[in-house]
């Protein structure tokens, strides 16, 4: 297994948009290989390639017993009525878990390692996930979402973790 460490807030990688895929070749492989091995972990249901350093548009999931991945994702369609506002949290802010309104139901287009056009959709928390995911690969945090008083309190619970 290629483990590959998790980058946590403050990682300037985090913060920065990725990159569109170009040209698949072995690096963008080995990348998506590297991202299917670190999500198939217990807890974990997202992981963007910029959490393990690499500031490309891919991503890869574990939900629901389903490990896989898309490349160059883009929200084409989010539920614009039905809303849900659980707790989400993140490997990139270890540890730390707060209420995060996100649409019940997104759907992404990409492509796949061929360069085949890939849909990537749901609800619950496959929706949450694509919505997270391709949050990262645009430079976002979930933090970024949180309602005023919920992100004042996350900004000093992750000052007390001194990530």
């Amino acid at each position: 297994m290629a483990f590959r460490e998790i980058r946590v807030i403050g990682d300037p990688v985090l913060r920065t948009p990725c990159d569109e895929i170009r040209e698949i070749d072995a690096g963008v492989k080995q990348l998506v290989e590297d991202l299917l091995e670190n999500v198939n972990e217990d807890g974990r249901a997202g992981l963007a390639a910029n959490q393990i350093g690499v500031s490309l548009r891919a991503f890869s999931w574990n939900i629901d017993g389903e490990v896989d991945y898309i490349l160059n994702p883009r929200i084409v369609e989010l539920s614009e009525d039905e809303y849900q506002d659980g707790d989400e949290g993140c490997l990139s802010v270890p540890g730390l878990w707060f209420p995060t309104e996100r649409s019940w139901y997104a759907r992404a287009e990409g492509i796949d390692l061929d360069g085949k056009k890939k849909i990537v959709e749901g609800e619950e928390l496959m929706g949450r996930c694509i919505q997270h995911e391709v949050d990262h690969l645009d430079g976002h945090l979930y933090i970024d979402r949180l309602a005023k008083d919920v992100r004042k309190r996350a900004m000093k619970e992750i000052r007390d973790l001194k990530l």
